[in-house]
C-alpha cells in the first residue's frame, strides 16, 4: 500500500512528525513482547456516534510507517456512524499495528471531532441559504489538517492563510487612519486578490459598499443590526456574519438573510472523536 499522495503535504509533513514524536528510537514495549514475524488482524471502531473523517490520513499514517500494513475503510468519509461500528479493518505485521496506532487514533479523532461538531452546524442552519466557515484559528502546524476535517463535516473553508485573500480588521483600518484608506492601500498592493473587510456598525457597511468590496464581515452584530445590513447592501456584496456564534445561536443568525457564518469553535472547541483500536483474535 502507498501512502496516499493525494493528501495535502502538509498533511503528509505531519504525519511523519507525529511517528517521530511518537516512536522516536522504537517501541520499547511492542519490541519486547512480540516476535518480529508476528502478523495480527484489528479494526478501528467508533466509540460514539458522529462523523468519521480522516480514515485517509489514519491510512497514510499505517502506510508511512510501514508499506505492509492493509487498511481497509469500511466507511466512507462523512458518514454518521454509531457507537461500536467497525470504521476500518487493519492487518499486517504485529508490531506495526500497535507501533502506529496512536499516531493513526489521534489523527482519526481530530478529523473526525471537527467534522462532527461542523456537521451540527451544518443541520443547524439547513433550509437557509447561509454557509458555514471555518476561520484561522487551528492548532499550530495542523492548518491543513483541521481545514480538511470542516470540509469533510460540510463546511466550507475561509481563506487559508494570510496569502490568499485580503481580510481588512479593525487594527488595520484604526492604522491606516480609515476604512477609505485600508483599503485603497489594499487593492493597491494586492489588486488580484478579493476584498473583505470588517464592519462593526451599520455606518462601517455603508461605507464598505461606496467602496465595492466584495465581503463584508459583520462583527459582533445583534440580529437586528445584520438584517438590517441584509436589506441595506440587497445583493452588491457577501455578508458573514462573525462573533457570538454558537449551537443556540446560529440559526436565528442565519435567518437573518447572510450568505456566511464563520466560526473558529469549529476547529478550536471541537471534542476528539473517541475512536479505539481492538486486536481481532
Amino acid at each position: 500500500m502507498e501512502t496516499n499522495l493525494s493528501l495535502h503535504p502538509d498533511i503528509l509533513t505531519a504525519i511523519h512528525r507525529a511517528l517521530d514524536e511518537d516512536i522516536g528510537p522504537g517501541d520499547a514495549t511492542s519490541e519486547s513482547i512480540i516476535p518480529p514475524e508476528a502478523q495480527m488482524t484489528g479494526r478501528i471502531i467508533a466509540k460514539q456516534d458522529g462523523i468519521i473523517a480522516g480514515l485517509d490520513v489514519a491510512q497514510a499514517v499505517y502506510a508511512t510507517f510501514d508499506p505492509r500494513v492493509d487498511f481497509r475503510a469500511r466507511a466512507g468519509e462523512g458518514d454518521r456512524v454509531v457507537n461500536r461500528q467497525t470504521v476500518a479493518g487493519v492487518s499486517g505485521p504485529a508490531r506495526s499495528l500497535l507501533t502506529a496506532e496512536r499516531a493513526a487514533l489521534n489523527f482519526l479523532g481530530r478529523v473526525s471531532g471537527i467534522a462532527t461538531l461542523t456537521r451540527r452546524f451544518v443541520d443547524a442552519v439547513a433550509g437557509t441559504k447561509a454557509v458555514i466557515l471555518d476561520t484561522r484559528k487551528t492548532a499550530p502546524g495542523l492548518r491543513m489538517l483541521d481545514k480538511l476535517a470542516v470540509l469533510r463535516g460540510g463546511g466550507q473553508n475561509h481563506r487559508i492563510g494570510l496569502y490568499d485573500m485580503i481580510l481588512i480588521k479593525d487594527n488595520h483600518i484604526d492604522f491606516a487612519g480609515s476604512l477609505e484608506e485600508a483599503v485603497r492601500r489594499a487593492r493597491r498592493v494586492h489588486s488580484g486578490l478579493q476584498v473583505e473587510v470588517e464592519a462593526r456598525t451599520l455606518a462601517h457597511v455603508e461605507t464598505a459598499l461606496a467602496l465595492g468590496v466584495e465581503r463584508i464581515l459583520l462583527d459582533n452584530m445583534t440580529l437586528e443590526m445584520m438584517r438590517e445590513a441584509v436589506r441595506m447592501t440587497a445583493g452588491r456584496a457577501k455578508l458573514e456574519a462573525s462573533g457570538n456564534v454558537t449551537l443556540e445561536t446560529v440559526r436565528a443568525i442565519a435567518e437573518t438573510g447572510v450568505d456566511y457564518i464563520s466560526s473558529g469553535a469549529l476547529t478550536h472547541s471541537a471534542k476528539v472523536f473517541d475512536v479505539s483500536f481492538d486486536y481481532v483474535r
